[in-house]
């Protein structure tokens, strides 16, 4: 077996796990929502046995069990703490004739040319649930791995299934783990100062308030590469206007130029001074080091921030939900990612490629990832929850209360409209507030045409 390569890979001894020889990892450069589904994404029921299941793999012609060979796998895991977790999750791929390759792309440069990666791609493709996985179902470039969930299946949710369904009610994506979007802080630090989580958003800005004469600034905000402040965005939105106007905003049934869009920006103008200025230049790595060392008191991102703390301090980061503003709609919404596997329309190794993305779906593959990045949570009701930290404690209760749980901006919506539109229009907004009315103006005509309402 061939030797593995992992740049930047971290010391064993801080994730958890030791590195096996059994995969090739490749670093290459320059690769290139369902609106939601239901809160019962996170109480998976009851599953039999599945660890001896045989069925077959369809095309590949072979059952479970039976391929070999090399399985390219795209990676966009390129963080050390996710890259280290995904090489490790490999390692222990029960077929042993199979032999996994990594081809480790940057996370951004991955996401935003994934059109032009799929004209070539890897037998199995990182990428999202929901709409941004039908739409490319829908154009024929993805391959139907239906057969993978008659092995996967008893372990997964039926919401995790109908996320994972295409327009023609076939499977093209193996969910992977989940998320929760909110406010992250570290405890320590509101114990320190006598803070304690705001239930709307006038405690908010209080809060915000005593952070700057604390000399704190209230909140790390980045927005390279145009996804990071989409979620904040997504958080304005649906705690002002609610979960159906939100969702029909993305599916281009509600108007840009809408005075509720406009509300939302305008009270993002009067939140930007308790944010860090100039975020279009910042990473949200960069902006989670603020959170870390202590210079910024809170950070809207996904729990995956966890990832840059060191592992002996995650237990002081925690989150709560983005707080209320309009009583009407309280913190009915959360927002949690699905993240996952694809399989490519004609990968060159399909019997190998569905066996590697059962194990993605089984609950030995994401307890091994767990393993090695514990910010996140697994779908598979075989995962050992047990040795959960608090914040995936956290998430998966959050998620599972959640009387609506969206995607995220660019997952509910067309990729076209939130790469192309959505991300640079938002960017424009940071940049300069007052041209709001301009801005939305456009994305209201590009929305009609992308979009077709």
């Amino acid at each position: 077996m061939a030797e593995l390569y992992l740049p930047k890979s971290p010391d064993p001894s801080k994730v958890g796990f030791e590195m096996g020889r059994r995969s090739m990892l490749k670093g290459t450069a320059g690769v290139a929502g369902l609106a939601a589904f239901p809160a019962v994404l996170a109480a998976c029921g009851d599953s039999a046995d599945s660890d001896n299941a045989e069925t077959e793999s369809g095309d590949g012609g072979a059952e479970m069990g039976t391929a070999s060979g090399d399985v390219t796998i795209a990676s966009n895991y390129s963080n050390e703490v996710p890259a280290a977790a995904l090489a490790a999750t490999v390692e222990t791929i029960p077929n042993e004739d199979i032999t996994p390759v990594l081809n480790v792309q940057d996370h951004n440069t991955f996401q935003e040319n994934i059109s032009t990666y799929l004209q070539n791609p890897d037998d199995i493709i990182p990428w999202f649930a929901g709409y941004r996985m039908r739409f490319f179902a829908d154009q024929g470039l993805l391959g139907d791995i239906s057969s993978v969930w008659d092995v996967i299946g008893s372990e997964q949710s039926d919401g995790f299934k109908t996320a994972s369904t295409g327009n023609d009610g076939k499977q093209y994506f193996v969910p992977f783990n989940y998320y929760a979007w909110g406010i992250h802080y570290r405890k320590s630090v509101f114990e320190e100062n006598g803070w304690s989580a705001p239930a709307n958003v006038d405690e908010l800005t209080a809060l915000a308030g005593e952070m700057t004469d604390a000399g704190i600034t209230p909140f790390a905000f980045a927005n390279d590469g145009n996804w990071p402040a989409m979620g904040t965005f997504d958080q304005l939105n649906f705690r002002i206007n609610g979960y159906q106007f939100h969702v029909d905003l993305m599916a281009g049934k509600e108007s840009w130029e809408d005075d509720r869009v406009k509300e939302v920006f305008a009270t993002w103008e009067t939140l930007l001074p308790i944010h860090q200025e100039n975020p279009n230049g910042r990473t949200w790595e960069e902006a989670a080091a603020a959170l870390v060392n202590g210079e910024a008191g809170m950070y809207t991102i996904g729990n995956f921030v966890g990832g840059q703390f060191p592992q002996d301090e995650l237990d002081d980061l925690d989150f709560f939900p983005f707080p209320e503003i309009n009583p009407e709609h309280g913190t009915d919404v959360v927002e949690a990612p699905i993240d996952g596997w694809l399989m490519a329309a004609d990968p060159k190794n399909e019997a190998g490629a569905k066996e590697v993305l059962a194990h993605f779906g089984s609950g030995l593959g994401q307890d091994t990832y767990l393993a090695g990045d514990p910010s996140v949570v697994a779908t598979s009701s075989k995962a050992d929850t047990s040795v959960y930290n608090e914040l995936q404690k956290k998430a998966q209760k959050t998620v599972s209360e959640a009387k609506f749980v969206t995607q995220f901006l660019d997952r509910d919506t067309s990729p076209e409209f939130a790469s192309n539109v959505a991300g640079p229009r938002i960017a424009d907004f940071l940049a300069d507030p007052s041209s709001i009315d301009s801005i939305l103006a456009d994305m209201q005509e590009q929305a009609v045409v992308i979009l077709g309402e």
